[in-house]
């Protein structure tokens, strides 16, 4: 979902409350400055991510993760 931040501003409740079933796309002048997303890890999508990236025969967690990916951008 996208919103603008003023309409995210002025209902951050209701945009909250949606959350756990969706991302929100803040954009300020048509340009995306944001994504907001529930906090709880989706495993599977950050492997997805990093295919290719991490040899078959490492052990990987979370936080290794994230290092690759903060690595990549």
């Amino acid at each position: 979902m996208t919103v603008t931040a003023t309409e995210f501003k002025t209902n951050m409740g209701r945009y909250l409350n949606m959350l756990s079933n969706d991302v929100i796309y803040i954009t300020r002048n048509g340009k995306e400055i944001a994504m907001v997303s529930s906090p709880k890890v989706d495993r599977q999508a950050l492997l997805d991510d990093l295919v290719g990236i991490i040899p078959d025969n490492e052990d990987i967690d979370e936080n290794r993760i994230r290092e690759e990916r903060l690595n990549r951008q």
